[in-house]
């Protein structure tokens, strides 16, 4: 992200002071604003200059700021965010051994206050678009995947066994290593099976055997997940099982193979109490499966909802011609 904080203030002057005609100006576009022996430069000449360097860009920045600042109070939330968001990108460079500062100055921001600004605006352009496309959201679109997609929190055990193996290994060693993974689960399962007492023993075993070295001091023990939380192989698994159940077959995923011991289900929970969740879900989904879906959002913001009209025909041009690219 870069900005130039010289040309967008006099860009800012000349566009927001002037309007006449098919070109904005100012009174009549030849004042002087710059001489040099033989040459004057009026503020026409800086205008027609500007616009073929970045004024779209500039102008919809103004614009986009505008509607960011109305839509969206800059609270706590939006400050905590960006200071967030700097302290990462700063630790980045330094790590790398570079100068933070002199990478700002580089990038054309006067300071880490600059910068923020623009990460505060940059998260207000987010959650201005996704309200639009949650406002937009049908009924069925939120009813279907409810019931389909949400369920009551699950609470298991479980023993994660993961393939011993490099990642410069050969096919041949990487299969043995899984057949031997996969023959460990096996045998804890029938460990299990002779068990008078089996949560006693899979605890024990977890401790002993489970690769998952989060929950395995724990007695393998994972609590309250959803659905989206875990791979899918996981979850599927575990929810098809009855409370008090152990799988019988490993479960494999991309961690390894899984022995899973069901302890319980939440109830799913209502329609209203899921909605906000259901609604951000969607809106994200839409947004990473149509890359372009986040700036045909804001040309609609833009036009439909605060009715933006470009005078200058020319920058209106500029501008068409980068939406119709990403239609």
């Amino acid at each position: 992200m870069k900005k130039k904080i010289a040309i967008l203030s006099l860009c800012s002057l000349v566009l927001l002071s002037t309007g006449c005609g098919k070109g904005a100006k100012l009174k009549n576009g030849q004042e002087v604003v710059a001489s040099v022996e033989g040459k004057k430069i009026t503020a026409e000449d800086l205008y027609n200059e500007l616009k073929k360097q970045g004024g779209t860009s500039v102008l919809i920045n103004q614009v986009d700021a505008y509607i960011a600042d109305k839509e969206i109070k800059t609270d706590d939330t939006v400050k905590e965010y960006a200071a967030s968001q700097l302290e990462q990108i700063k630790a980045q460079y330094e790590q790398s051994g570079q100068d933070f500062a002199a990478i700002l100055k580089n990038a054309g921001y006067e300071s880490e206050n600059d910068f923020k600004e623009v990460l505060m605006l940059d998260y207000k352009k987010e959650q201005v678009a996704k309200n639009f496309l949650k406002d937009e959201l049908t009924e069925k679109e939120i009813q279907e995947y409810y019931d389909e997609e949400i369920f009551g929190a699950a609470t298991v055990r479980h023993i994660l066994i993961t393939p011993d193996v490099s990642d410069d290994a050969s096919d041949d060693d990487k299969k043995k290593a899984e057949e031997k993974a996969k023959k460990e689960a096996e045998d804890i399962i029938k460990e299990l099976e002779k068990s008078d007492d089996v949560e006693k023993t899979f605890k024990e075993l977890a401790k002993e055997k489970s690769d998952d070295t989060a929950t395995a001091s724990n007695g393998g023990l994972f609590s309250d997940f959803k659905k989206e939380e875990v791979v899918s192989d996981f979850w599927d698994a575990s929810y098809k099982l009855k409370d008090g159940e152990f799988s019988k077959e490993p479960v494999k995923s991309d961690y390894g193979y899984h022995v899973i011991l069901k302890i319980s289900q939440k109830e799913k929970p209502s329609l209203k109490d899921s909605e906000t969740e259901i609604k951000d879900t969607l809106v994200s989904n839409k947004l990473s499966n149509d890359t372009n879906l986040f700036d045909k959002t804001w040309d609609r913001i833009r036009k439909e909802k605060y009715k933006l009209k470009i005078e200058d025909s020319s920058l209106n041009k500029s501008y068409e011609d980068v939406i119709s690219n990403i239609k």
